[in-house]
C-alpha cells in the first residue's frame, strides 16, 4: 500500500502528459499527421533506402539517390544491438508529434523531482517547459531529431545533480541511461550546448566540494560520472563511429582545397565559414522577445488579420476582401537580424515573472547555475551581434565551428528559466511565514518586469521597423505598402508588450493575494499555473496548429510525380539526374531518382566542392563524368522540362591516359579543362600505392567494354571485356571507407580519380568486377555496442539490488 501512495501521484502526472499531449495535437487522434517540411525532405533522401529495407529485409547503410552517393549514416540507418534505440522507442510510443511533446514533459518532471519538487508543481513546470515557443516550432518544421535531444537534457542534468549529492547509485544509473538516450536521439549540437551546460554545473559542485575540502566525493562523482558516460557512449558506439567517419568526409569537415571558387587564395581552411555559422545570431534587443513575443515581428509569415494596416491598405487599393483576407495571412513581419525566423522563441512572460522571483526569494546557490547557464547561453547566441566571443569560442573552443545557426543555443535558456521559475514558486510558498519577505521579492519582482516593459514602450521610437527583405517589397508593391507593413509591425510591438504586461500584472496580484491569505497555496498555484499555460499555449496556437496535419498518404509521398519525372522513369538505365532549380538542396529530385542534389546539414564535401568550382560554372564535361543524363529545368513561365544530356559517360568506361597531379588543388584545375572519357585526373602523391601503375605512363586500351550487370545501393556488379589492360573509371563516389572493389571474386585495390570518382585497373580478358559496400565500422561499432549494453543491463540490476539492501538497512 504504502508503494502504491508512493508512486500514485506520478503515475497520474505520467497520465496528465500523455492527455497534455494528445489533446494539445488532437488530429492524431483522427489518424492525421503533422506535415514537417525538413521531414518531407529527408523522406525524399530515404526514399531509396526505404524501398531496399522493404524488399530486400536488410540495411544498405549507402544510397544512390542523393549527392550521387552517400553513407546513411545520418539517414536514420538501423544499426545491429541499438538496444538503447529500443529503450527510446518505448518512451516515445505516442503518435508523432504528441511523442515528443511527452517526452518533454517526462524529462524535465525528473529533472523537478530531483530538485526537491512536489508533484503537482513539477507538473506544471513541465508543461511550461514542454510549451516554450521554440520546442513546439521545432517540430512543426520537422527538426525531429533536435527535439529529441533537447528532451533528454532535462535528464542528464537530473542525473548529474544526483551524482554531485553523493546519490552515486541512483545518480550514476539515470546519468548512464539519460546520456545513452542523449546520444541516441542524435543531433551532436544540441548535445554540445548541453556539455557546456554542464561544465558549469560540475564547475558548481567542484568548488563547492573544493572549498569544504571534500576531495574524495569529489573524485568518486567524477568517476562514476567518466564510468556512467564510458558505458552511455559505448552502448552508441557504431552510429558515433560511422558519424565520425562521414564527418570526415562531409562538408563538416575542414576543406583540402586553398583557393575559391572564384580563384582567391582562401584566408582559412575550416570546413564553415564564420559568416556561415553566425549566419543566424540572435540579435540582442530582439532577446526581449523571450517576454514579448512579437516584439521584433513574430515570423517571417506572421497572420495580420482584417483589422491589420496592411488588409486596410489593400481594400484601399481595390482589392476584394476575401483575396486581401488571403494576402495578409502570411505577411513578413519579421524584422529582426536573422534571415528567417518561423515563429519566435517566447518563453512566457509569466514564467519569466517567477524565474526573477526566484533571484529575489529563493536561497538555493544552484538558482546562479541555471541563470549562468541561461546567460551565458544568451550571449553566446548573439553570434555575430557580440563577436568578441563569439569569434573566441569559433577560434579556441573545440568543435564549436562544428555548428551552424548559433542562435539555437537558446535551448538552454529555455531550460534554465523554466527551472527557476518553479524555484521561484517553491520558495515564495515556502516563505509564507515570512509576509514581509514575500512582499518585498514580489515587488522587487513587479518593477523588475513592469520596469523593462516601460522601457520598451519609452524607446520604440529608436526603433527602425524595417526588415531584411523591405527592398524586394519596396521595389514590387511600392513605399506605401512598406509604410503599412512597417505600421503593422509597430502595432505588433505594442500589442505585445500590453499583453506582456498584462500577464504580469495579473500573476503579480494573485500572488499578493495569496500573501494577504485571499487565496490558499493550491489555488494559487492552480491559477498561476493555468496563466503560465495559457500565455505559452496561445502563442504557440498562432504557429503550429490542426491546420498543419494532413493525411497520412500526403506524409508517405510527400512529392508528386512531375510530367518530367514521368517522362525521365521510361528510361530504365542507370543514370542520374539534376534539377537545376534545387540547386544541390532539394530532396525532390532524390525521391524518384539518382540524383545529383539532396537535401542534408551535413553534404558529401568533394560533391557540394565540384559544384561550386565546376557545375555552377557550366562545366558539362563534370556532368558527363558524373553519369547527368537528365537535366530538369524552368522555361520562362516557369514550367518544368527535362534536358537530355547526349554525351553522358555512362556507368563506367576505359580511359586511355592519366594525368597525374600532387595535390587536391591541381585535381580540381585540370577539371576545367579536360577529356574525362579519355583522361583521369590521379592525386599521385595521396593514393599512389593503391594505383601501382600511375607513374609508368602507359597508354591504356580503350577498346574494351565494360558493362553494369547489377546496380544496388550497397552493391553494383559490371562484366569487362577487354583484350589489353584497361583502366576503368566508374561514375560512382569514392569512399575509402567501407568500398571494397572484387575481381572474379579477388579483393582488388581501387582508387579516387576526377576528385570524386573510383577507378581501378582491369587486367585483359573477361572479368566480373563487383563493388560491396561492407563497412567495418558497423561490425566494430555493433561489437561495443553488445558489449556496453550488456554491462549497462548489469549495473542496473548490480544498482537495483544495493539500492535495495541499503533501503532495508536503512530501515533496521
Amino acid at each position: 500500500m504504502k508503494i502504491v501512495n508512493k508512486f500514485y501521484p506520478h503515475a497520474l502526472v505520467v497520465l496528465g502528459f500523455i492527455l497534455v499531449s494528445l489533446i494539445y495535437f488532437y488530429p492524431v487522434l483522427q489518424g492525421k499527421q503533422i506535415f514537417q517540411s525538413d521531414i518531407a525532405q529527408y523522406t525524399g533522401m530515404a526514399k531509396e533506402q526505404n524501398d531496399f529495407r522493404a524488399t530486400e529485409h536488410a540495411e544498405p547503410y549507402w544510397t544512390n539517390s542523393a549527392f550521387g552517393g552517400m553513407p546513411t549514416y545520418q539517414l536514420g540507418a538501423n544499426y545491429p544491438n541499438d538496444y538503447v534505440g529500443k529503450l527510446d522507442d518505448a518512451l516515445r510510443f505516442l503518435p508523432r508529434p504528441a511523442d515528443y511533446l511527452f517526452l518533454y514533459f517526462l524529462g524535465f518532471y525528473g529533472l523537478l523531482l530531483v530538485l526537491k519538487t512536489d508533484p503537482l508543481k513539477a507538473f506544471i513546470g513541465a508543461l511550461a517547459f514542454g510549451f516554450s515557443t521554440y520546442l513546439i516550432i521545432i517540430l512543426g518544421v520537422g527538426h525531429n531529431a533536435k527535439a529529441h535531444a533537447i528532451a533528454y537534457m532535462p535528464l542528464v542534468i537530473a542525473g548529474f545533480i544526483l551524482v554531485f549529492q553523493k546519490k552515486y547509485i541512483r545518480g550514476g544509473l539515470l546519468t548512464m541511461f539519460a546520456v545513452a538516450l542523449e546520444v541516441n536521439a542524435n543531433h551532436f549540437q544540441m548535445t554540445y550546448y548541453l556539455l557546456i551546460f554542464l561544465l558549469i554545473l560540475s564547475g558548481y559542485y567542484a568548488f563547492n566540494f573544493i572549498k569544504d575540502k571534500e576531495y574524495k566525493p569529489l573524485l568518486i562523482s567524477f568517476g562514476v560520472l567518466v564510468a556512467a558516460g564510458i558505458l552511455a557512449i559505448g552502448a552508441n558506439a557504431t552510429n558515433l563511429l560511422a558519424t565520425s567517419e562521414y564527418a570526415k568526409f562531409s562538408t563538416r569537415s575542414n576543406s583540402e582545397l586553398t583557393f575559391n571558387p572564384d580563384g582567391t587564395k582562401k584566408t582559412n581552411e575550416n570546413a564553415l565559414s564564420r559568416e556561415y555559422i553566425t549566419e543566424y545570431s540572435y540579435g540582442i534587443a530582439e532577446s526581449l522577445n523571450l517576454i514579448a513575443p512579437r516584439l521584433f515581428g513574430g515570423s517571417n509569415h506572421e497572420n495580420l488579420g482584417t483589422d491589420s494596416r496592411m488588409y486596410s491598405f489593400m481594400i484601399e487599393k481595390g482589392v476584394p476582401s476575401e483575396q486581401a483576407q488571403d494576402f495578409v495571412s502570411g505577411m513578413p513581419t519579421y524584422w529582426g537580424d536573422q534571415p528567417i525566423v518561423a515563429a519566435p522563441a517566447y518563453i512566457g512572460v509569466v514564467v519569466f515573472f517567477l524565474a526573477v522571483l526566484a533571484l529575489f526569494i529563493d536561497d538555493r546557490k544552484i538558482k546562479y547555475v541555471f541563470l549562468s547557464g541561461a546567460l551565458v547561453s544568451l550571449i553566446l547566441s548573439w553570434g555575430k551581434n557580440f563577436s568578441l566571443l563569439t569569434d573566441f569560442f569559433i577560434d579556441y573552443v573545440p568543435m564549436y565551428d562544428k555548428f551552424r545557426a548559433v542562435s539555437s543555443i537558446q535551448v538552454i535558456l529555455e531550460l534554465c528559466f523554466p527551472v527557476l521559475a518553479v524555484m521561484g514558486l517553491q520558495s515564495f510558498f515556502k516563505a509564507k511565514e515570512e509576509p514581509k519577505l514575500q512582499q518585498k521579492a514580489l515587488v522587487q519582482t513587479g518593477v523588475f518586469g513592469l520596469g523593462i516593459l516601460l522601457i520598451l514602450v519609452i524607446t520604440k521610437s529608436m526603433f527602425h521597423f524595417s526588415g531584411s527583405s523591405d527592398s524586394y517589397y519596396l521595389e514590387s508593391y511600392g513605399p506605401d505598402f512598406v509604410d503599412a507593413l512597417k505600421e503593422d509591425r509597430m502595432s505588433l510591438y505594442s500589442a505585445d508588450l500590453l499583453r506582456s504586461g498584462f500577464f504580469i500584472v495579473v500573476t503579480f496580484a494573485i500572488l499578493w493575494l495569496f500573501i494577504k491569505n485571499k487565496f490558499s497555496q493550491n489555488t494559487t498555484l492552480v491559477i498561476v499555473g493555468v496563466l503560465m499555460i495559457f500565455d505559452l499555449f496561445f502563442v504557440d496556437k498562432k504557429y503550429v496548429s490542426a491546420k498543419d496535419f494532413v493525411s497520412p498518404v500526403q506524409i508517405a509521398a510527400p512529392f508528386q510525380e512531375t510530367p518530367s519525372d514521368a517522362q525521365i522513369l521510361k528510361d530504365t538505365t542507370h543514370y542520374r539526374v539534376f534539377e537545376v532549380n534545387g540547386n544541390m538542396s532539394s530532396a525532390r529530385a532524390s525521391y524518384f531518382h539518382h540524383s545529383l542534389g539532396g537535401y542534408h546539414a551535413a553534404k558529401p564535401r568533394r560533391i557540394q566542392q565540384l559544384f561550386d568550382y565546376q557545375i555552377a560554372k557550366n562545366n558539362m564535361e563534370v556532368l558527363d563524368m558524373l553519369n547527368v543524363k537528365y537535366i530538369i529545368q524552368t522555361d520562362k513561365e516557369g514550367k518544368e522540362f527535362p534536358t537530355v544530356n547526349p554525351n553522358t559517360n555512362g556507368n563506367a568506361w576505359f580511359v586511355s591516359s592519366v594525368r597525374l597531379v600532387n595535390k587536391p588543388d591541381d585535381v580540381m584545375k585540370a577539371l576545367d579543362n579536360i577529356d574525362t572519357k579519355r583522361v583521369a585526373v590521379f592525386n599521385v602523391r595521396e593514393h599512389e600505392g593503391k594505383f601501382r601503375n600511375a607513374r609508368l605512363k602507359k597508354q591504356w586500351d580503350t577498346t574494351g567494354t565494360i558493362k553494369t550487370v547489377v546496380y544496388k545501393p550497397n552493391y553494383i556488379k559490371y562484366q569487362s571485356d577487354n583484350k589489353k589492360d584497361g583502366l576503368a573509371v566508374f561514375s560512382e563516389m569514392y569512399y575509402k571507407n567501407g568500398w571494397n572493389a572484387y575481381i572474379d571474386g579477388q579483393l582488388t585495390d581501387h582508387f579516387p580519380v576526377d576528385y570524386v570518382l573510383r577507378a581501378m585497373e582491369i587486367p585483359g580478358g573477361q572479368h566480373t568486377i563487383e563493388f560491396k559496400f561492407e563497412p567495418q565500422v558497423v561490425k566494430t561499432g555493433s561489437t561495443i555496442t553488445l558489449i556496453s549494453s550488456i554491462g549497462m543491463l548489469l549495473l542496473l540490476i548490480g544498482g537495483i539490488y544495493f539500492e535495495r539492501k541499503r533501503v532495508i538497512l536503512h530501515k533496521e
